[in-house]
């Protein structure tokens, strides 16, 4: 008797959430998109469904019948601090009691002021920020229940997100249209400082992969990520794939601009440290442990410009 393809179960439709669905069906496993409406474009090999993962009984929903379970929620910035506990409390006890394997995307927030170190899986965790002291918290408890036997935990580290439907990027919203229209582009603090930023799809492969290999369970790796450049060198990037100069702005401290309002900058102020030291993260242990490359920056700046070209031409 042939056995079922295993369920996975992607929870948070963002960017991150809809490239990794789109991912484990093109690598053949039955997949769930969850998120609070349930509605969006229709993905192939992909079925979307409603429910509040903040909650006990809308995470024991959302996970049912699943083997993995991959965590992509998110919430306004604002409410990050109090609100994402209350989900890790709702989706650990959700997957221990349906017996699946649990994927955390991550953020490299736990580390906090590294003044310009190389982050590797290694480096200490020393943040002092609110969200920062909030994510390495959320991270100890995962890891504590993987080591208490509850559930098997995995957690997959990102820099700052680039790619198609990337919007709310320090390299999304703000920069693209602009940049494709002759609008002045945004730049945060110091743009000569090397700063790493992780392509969307290399996030999808990345977790699909930790996914796929329970081996690597009960520890944080880094997802796929191409090695830093300059935030110079990144929009010169783009200025010649736009074939016209770009006028950067540059923001030196926290202030409202593009996408980013004064709710959102306000509680982001503490986290600017990322824009005045280099942001630089190695991501050599998943690539050496899996045989995972990451893309290129050119490739996903190309692709990042041709999914917003789309974008512009559709809202015209």
């Amino acid at each position: 008797m042939t056995t079922a393809p295993a369920l996975h179960a992607v929870l948070g439709s963002g960017p991150a959430g809809t490239a990794l669905a789109t991912e484990l069906a093109r690598r053949g496993h039955p997949v769930r998109l969850v998120d609070r409406s349930g509605g969006g474009p229709e993905i192939e090999g992909v079925q979307r469904c409603a429910a509040d993962v903040a909650t006990a009984e809308g995470a024991r929903a959302a996970v049912a019948g699943a083997a993995v379970v991959y965590h992509c929620v998110n919430v306004g910035y604002h409410l990050q601090v109090e609100v994402m506990p209350r989900i890790q409390e709702a989706v650990l006890g959700a997957v221990e009691r349906e017996g699946a394997r649990l994927v955390v995307l991550d953020t490299l927030y736990p580390y906090g002021e590294t003044h310009g170190a190389v982050m590797t899986e290694e480096s200490p965790w020393n943040a002092t920020t609110r969200k920062g002291r909030m994510r390495a918290d959320l991270d100890a408890r995962y890891l504590a229940a993987h080591r208490e036997g509850r559930l098997s935990v995995v957690l997959g580290r990102s820099a700052d997100f680039v790619g198609p439907g990337v919007l709310n990027s320090t390299l999304g919203g703000a920069v693209f249209p602009a940049a494709l229209t002759g609008q002045p582009v945004p730049a945060l603090g110091d743009v000569d400082l090397p700063h790493s930023y992780t392509y969307i799809e290399d996030v999808a492969t990345g977790l699909a992969t930790l996914g796929e290999h329970p081996e690597g369970d009960g520890r944080v790796w880094h997802l796929p990520t191409a090695p830093a450049r300059t935030t110079r060198q990144i929009l010169a990037l783009v200025e010649e794939r736009t074939g016209h100069p770009l006028e950067l702005t540059v923001v030196p401290e926290p202030r409202p601009f593009g996408p980013f309002d004064e709710v959102f900058m306000a509680e982001y102020a503490e986290m600017f440290y990322q824009h005045t030291e280099a942001q630089i993260l190695d991501s050599s242990a998943i690539e050496r442990s899996f045989g995972l490359t990451p893309t290129p920056l050119e490739t996903a700046i190309d692709a990042t410009l041709a999914w917003y070209g789309e974008l512009l031409a559709a809202q015209r």
